[in-house]
This record gives structure tokens, sequence and C-alpha cells, in this order.
């Protein structure tokens, strides 16, 4: 008997409760970027922040860490990905959050990453944003304005 049986709570699903349950959104996997070289794609996440998780060269693939959580940033190398000059507002973002949005504006600054523009007002706080030689934006920011609904360590 279940702990809920035994409290006397149904535990049993009608057929479109179990469909919509195995269809939730749960959370992210992982965060696809296609890159067209490997080291440099590397060298510059690591440069932004990005710890190494795991790296496979033979196969084109390196996983980036990011924060306390599993998944990460992918880097794969794909054939005819060739470097952009300048991403278009309308390419994808992930942001991600950190601390200070504006203190890592600098931090990106001076590791030689240059900010698309400078950090940003945003509803819940600032945001900061780089992107990579073949346009894949990344943006960081923070709850300072929302305190309350930032991540706590």
């Amino acid at each position: 008997m279940s702990d809920n049986q035994s409290v006397g709570l149904s535990v049993e699903r009608s057929a479109d409760q179990s469909a919509d349950q195995s269809t939730e959104l749960l959370g992210f996997d992982n965060v696809l970027f296609p890159v067209g070289d490997l080291g440099e794609a590397v060298g510059f996440y690591e440069r932004a922040g990005f710890p190494v998780a795991c790296r496979l060269d033979e196969i084109g693939l390196a996983i980036l860490k990011v924060g306390k959580e599993t998944p990460g940033v992918l880097l794969r190398v794909e054939d005819g990905i060739v470097p952009r000059t300048m991403p278009s507002w309308s390419a994808p973002r992930i942001w991600l959050e950190v601390p200070d949005a504006r203190a890592k504006g600098r931090a990106l600054a001076a590791a030689g990453l240059p900010l698309l523009t400078e950090p940003f007002s945003v509803a819940t706080g600032w945001t900061v944003e780089i992107a990579d030689a073949w346009g894949n934006v990344v943006g960081f920011t923070d709850y300072l304005k929302r305190p309350e609904l930032a991540r706590t360590s």
C-alpha cells in the first residue's frame, strides 16, 4: 500500500491526467549552440565564465556547466557554420542568472569579450549580452530589482 493510500488518498489517475503529466515541461535539459570551431568556441565560453564539463573533440562536442545544475550548454561543430559579424536582434537568446549583471559585464569586457550593448535595465534588474563568433547570444541577468525572485545559493 502506498503512503497516499494509507491516508485515504486515491492514487488512481485517469488516462487524461496521465497524458497531461507525460507531456508536462519539467525544465531544461541542455541548450545547444552550433559552432564552426570547437577550440575557438570553448576558449570564448571559458573566458565568459563557463567551466568545461566534458570535451569530445573527436565528435566536435563540448559540454559547459551552468551553475550547480546538471543541464548545461552544448557546443557542437556543424558543417557550414560561418562566423557572423553581428547577430541580429531576432537571433535566439539564452539568459542566465547572475548575482550582478553589471559586474558580469565588467568582467566580460576585462576578459576581452565585447558586449552587444552596455548593461540594460529590465523589469527584474539588469541584463548584459555577448555573442560568440557564430551569432549565438548569451545574456546574463540579475534580480537586483526583484530579489525575492532570485535564486538562492
